[in-house]
């Protein structure tokens, strides 16, 4: 029910007020589980990408924002219940691997979940290396990774900023990469390395953006 809200009222007011450019929604599977592997400039990346998505996308969300007590944090809980959040304990020592269990039981059950391999935003527009966990989880779900470009939330919601403004943007949905050469082998460093440097190669391709630190 909440997730029918988000698509049929928040998704024609966002198209309304930043008129996003999509392309390649095609790109992303009719069935079964799929990872989309995005660069990441704006926290509003979380909101844009499932809305414009064809598919239901689970993200992880900071536990916090759903367990806030007053209206607020209700309309909170609501917000990013209907986007397909998903609550994680952040800061513990079990950080890490809550995260990947929780990612691996939505591709389990033959879902669609989000990713920023590169850890966190983009501060200067640049793309990071990529974190190898995208290429753990696209390994041990055996799925396929299509990658995303975004370009324009830096404008819409900038680094600290803390409400959108009315700026466009625009998302683009790659061809989906799979790594038969590499299946059965999430625990090797030298495979995971390969399958994120190649991931990162075509989100740089479709965001445009200049690479850091590769």
């Amino acid at each position: 029910m909440v997730y029918l809200i988000a698509h049929f009222v928040l998704r024609p007011l966002f198209l309304l007020l930043f008129r996003p450019h999509v392309v390649g929604r095609e790109n992303v599977p009719a069935e079964g589980a799929f990872i989309l592997a995005s660069n990441h400039l704006s926290f509003i990346d979380s909101m844009v990408i499932p809305l414009m998505a064809p598919r239901r996308v689970g993200y992880l969300a900071k536990a916090e924002y759903f367990t806030t007590p007053g209206i607020g944090g209700w309309l909170t809980r609501v917000l990013f219940t209907a986007l397909g959040a998903l609550p994680v304990h952040r800061g513990t020592h079990r950080a890490a691997q809550e995260a990947l269990d929780t990612a691996m039981s939505v591709l389990n059950e033959g879902g669609g979940f989000g990713i920023y391999p590169e850890g966190t935003r983009s501060k200067d527009g640049r793309l990071a290396r990529g974190k190898t966990g995208v290429a753990w989880l696209a390994l041990t779900a055996d799925c396929p990774v299509v990658p995303v470009g975004v370009t324009g939330t830096d404008r819409i919601q900038p680094v600290g900023a803390r409400w959108p403004r009315p700026r466009k943007c625009s998302v683009t949905f790659g061809a989906p990469l799979t790594f038969p050469e590499y299946r059965g082998q999430a625990g090797s460093n030298r495979a995971r390395r390969d399958v994120t440097d190649r991931i990162m190669v075509a989100i740089a391709e479709l965001s445009g953006q200049e690479k850091a630190g590769w």
